[in-house]
């Protein structure tokens, strides 16, 4: 089975990244789905979908996890039910979880894809990049900065946040492979520590 990467953050926290490359009925052995996982599998159109949703209970298996432990919110959000934290991310051959067994964690991993340019505005004062000549290098920052922000989303975990207004990234430089961000929403301000690396043309950050 194709897991990529583990990274150790802390005694307490590990991110679980794999890549797609198995056949679905593959993926479909050595793990066991609830009724409603099931369903749910089943309903999906997209085989790639399918398989990401697979491959995530594969790296539930090696965080000792089972899809049963795994419960959702009203809001979405991913839980487990042993009351530790985790967060998922899927992007075409790439799936990962982080989790922590003492705080707030969140994870997305993106494909590096030139339509980012267009949509940046939305997401960040772009003018802060706008010194960056090197088109790539654009890119893979911007998608650095989507990530981090689509992360601390996930940790805020409800509705309402928007991106350029309530989500807050510092800038950074590539070589640190780290930076901050916050949360400032409803008068109140939490921070985070923001890590990311980037592989096979995909930029994974996570948020804890």
């Amino acid at each position: 089975m194709a897991l990529y990467k583990t990274l150790t953050i802390s005694s307490s926290t590990k991110v679980f990244i794999w890549k797609i490359e198995e056949p679905q009925n593959k993926l479909q052995q050595g793990i066991s789905l609830t009724q409603s996982s099931s369903s749910r599998l089943n309903s999906m159109k997209s085989e790639l979908h399918q398989k990401g949703f697979l491959s995530i209970r594969h790296l539930l298996k090696l965080a000792g996890y089972t899809d049963a432990d795994l419960i959702y919110d009203e809001f979405g959000k991913p839980h487990l039910k042993d009351g530790k934290f985790i967060s998922i991310t899927h992007s075409f051959t790439f799936t990962a979880i982080i989790v922590s067994d003492d705080a707030p964690v969140g994870i997305d991993i993106e494909k590096q894809r030139e339509k980012i340019l267009k949509i940046a505005h939305k997401f960040t004062p772009f003018e802060e990049y706008k010194t960056i000549a090197n088109v790539d290098a654009l890119i893979s920052k911007l998608t650095i900065v989507w990530g981090a922000k689509e992360s601390l989303y996930k940790i805020y975990g409800k509705k309402k946040l928007l991106f350029l207004h309530h989500i807050y990234i510092d800038d950074f430089n590539f070589t640190d492979n780290k930076t901050f961000g916050s949360i400032r929403f409803d008068g109140k301000e939490a921070s985070y520590t923001i890590e990311f690396l980037e592989f096979e043309g995909f930029t994974c950050v996570y948020a804890y």
